[in-house]
């Protein structure tokens, strides 16, 4: 398992609207990832949705890489849109689906973790996958603070497998 981040829409408007309420959480990691040399995936479909109230190009997409969603992808999004078997109440089923799409692509790209704001589908959905063993991807709540560092370097999954749920600088 890679060092490296999927940035979720959610994170991309926190780091660019200084109106936010995590907006100084998402820069204090965006800068962690720029001086660490932290891969940053920014997924097409965090480009739709990012797309539709601002133009991707406000990003700092140099600084990014872009991967589209394939084949591959699709086949690990029905795989563990298959392991959670349905939704829970409340959650919209379309906004679910689109979660899953990036905790595929992520967990087939062998990113370590997905930065998000999103705590009431994407990081819930993301944490129920990795407890029952689907995937090693870590979902990380901006509201969380900057309580669970990022590792800087490539580690095996030996390594991976020992940090603990909770991990404070």
């Amino acid at each position: 398992m890679s060092a490296s981040a999927l940035l979720d829409t959610s994170f991309l408007i926190s780091l660019v609207n200084a109106n936010r309420p995590n907006h100084a959480v998402a820069v204090q990691y965006y800068r962690h990832m720029l001086q660490n040399e932290v891969p940053m995936y920014f997924s097409a479909i965090v480009a739709a949705e990012f797309g539709i109230k601002q133009p991707i190009a406000d990003l700092p997409l140099n600084n990014f890489r872009i991967i589209n969603f394939n084949v591959p992808h699709g086949q690990k999004a029905a795989e563990l849109w298959n392991a959670l078997s349905q939704c829970d109440d409340g959650d919209a089923r379309h906004v679910v689906r689109e979660d899953v799409k990036l905790i595929a692509q992520a967990s087939h790209e062998d990113i370590g973790f997905i930065l998000t704001e999103d705590a009431s589908t994407l990081f819930r959905y993301c944490e129920r996958l990795r407890q029952g063993n689907q995937i090693q991807t870590r979902a990380i709540k901006l509201a969380d603070g900057a309580s669970m560092p990022m590792p800087c370097v490539k580690m095996d999954r030996r390594v991976w497998n020992s940090i603990p749920d909770t991990i404070h600088p």
